[in-house]
């Protein structure tokens, strides 16, 4: 009778076990929603254009500034650092752990001043996980400003700098971004009207 019992709650936890393992695939390798991302136009018979030429390390220190601020509500920490890429880096929450991930882009300015960033290169602690699953999870609980758009299915992430909210209604384009010969350049446009 004994064997008996020991047999049966092996089989309930071996159930258990292949449940969990159903279950997490189904999670990670179901589709994802995708949010378009629509540039809004600019009028630029209102606005004065106001050329600026910065640096990876100054920008840095921008970003920096604007997470911290940010993180100051609540939000889950990530940190964004331009090397020769734009890397995201942050952490997992794994049950009761957190893995640390780094998530790296390719930077595309775009003819409407906004940019695309398309991903390069995935880490995640030791784990192999899909890079559109990883992108769901920064999108879904990541606290992201409302002008960025992640594309989880397209492995990109577009950053509409033309609906970022900046004090008196000034807009920002970006007319240059490389960050291998560290040539960043913007056009702040500021209303005049």
């Amino acid at each position: 009778m004994k064997k008996q019992k020991w047999k049966n709650l092996f089989f309930l936890l071996l159930g258990i076990n292949l449940f969990i393992i159903v279950l997490l695939l189904f999670l990670i390798y179901s589709p994802i929603e995708e949010d378009e991302y629509t540039s809004p136009d600019l009028n630029t018979t209102a606005h004065v254009p106001f050329k600026i030429k910065t640096d990876k390390q100054d920008l840095n220190q921008v970003i920096n500034h604007y997470l911290e601020k940010e993180s100051l509500n609540g939000a889950i920490d990530y940190q964004i650092l331009l090397n020769d890429e734009v890397e995201l880096r942050g952490a997992l929450p794994v049950f009761s752990q957190e893995i640390q991930m780094k998530l790296t882009f390719e930077p595309i300015a775009l003819e409407n001043g906004d940019i695309l960033l398309e991903q390069k290169s995935i880490s995640v602690g030791q784990l192999q996980l899909p890079v559109s699953y990883v992108l769901k999870f920064v999108r879904d609980k990541y606290k992201l400003p409302n002008w960025v758009t992640i594309q989880p299915n397209e492995e990109k992430i577009y950053v509409s700098l033309q609906k970022m909210k900046l004090k008196s209604d000034i807009h920002v384009k970006v007319d240059e971004f490389d960050l291998r010969n560290d040539d960043i350049r913007f056009t702040l446009w500021v209303p005049v009207k």
